[in-house]
């Protein structure tokens, strides 16, 4: 694609492993949050606020806005998102866990000129 053909869309991958010190203020945290939100239906509400109780990873997702990431960088408006989180067995010094390492996708390859 050329300069004129190029789309104007970017997907943004962005992966983080988080290690949860204090599971009750990740929890509390999170049901202050739900508790905030005023256009939250209470029967939604008792349900999430059972979620983040019972799943610090859920509770993680409460508090983790992708909107709040890019909110303030200027020139983009975020069109979609979509995340979410789950427990990991994580090992720092593991070989398996490689920051650079390609997801093996084919987008990866066209990116590098092989696709």
């Amino acid at each position: 694609m050329n300069t004129e053909e190029t789309s104007r869309f970017v997907r943004l991958r962005v992966e983080l492993v988080l290690e949860v010190e204090n599971e009750g203020e990740l929890t509390k945290a999170a049901l202050r949050r739900l508790a905030a939100d005023p256009e939250l239906p209470q029967e939604e509400r008792s349900h999430a606020e059972s979620a983040v109780t019972e799943d610090t990873a859920e509770a993680l997702a409460y508090l983790v806005d992708p909107f709040d990431l890019v909110s303030e960088v200027p020139g983009v408006e975020l069109q979609q998102a979509s995340w979410s989180s789950e427990h990991i067995d994580h090992d720092p010094d593991s070989l398996d866990w490689d920051v650079d390492e390609d997801d093996g996708g084919e987008d990866d390859e066209e990116e590098d000129g092989i696709g």
